[in-house]
């Protein structure tokens, strides 16, 4: 019995639910770290980073009793870099109309 799919329908599937899957489990960590990092510099700027020391150690990983500043950099990174990759082969493999010669 043939296959109803294509290998490169197969992949372009298989791109499509990974991206699906680290999306959602990316969004948390990408908008606290672009928030914390921003709020922080915006108190730099104002001079009161002192009062605001929280936020660059929850930028950093640093939750209260959840030391994470070792590995949560490279996790955000890595999920970031899987997403914008998984989201390039996507974008690629959309089936762009051929150019007309003029």
């Amino acid at each position: 019995m043939p296959s109803t799919f294509t290998d490169q329908s197969r992949q372009k599937l298989f791109f499509r639910k990974l991206h699906r899957a680290l999306a959602p489990i990316m969004l948390g960590p990408l908008l606290l770290t672009l928030l914390t990092g921003s709020a922080f510099q915006f108190a730099e700027l104002l001079g009161k980073q002192s009062q605001f020391r929280w936020l660059i150690q929850a930028h950093k990983g640093n939750f209260g009793p959840l030391h994470l500043e070792v590995i949560y950099p490279f996790l955000n990174s890595l999920g970031l870099l899987g997403l914008t990759i998984t989201g390039f082969l996507m974008w690629r493999q959309v089936n762009r109309r051929p150019r007309r010669i003029s």
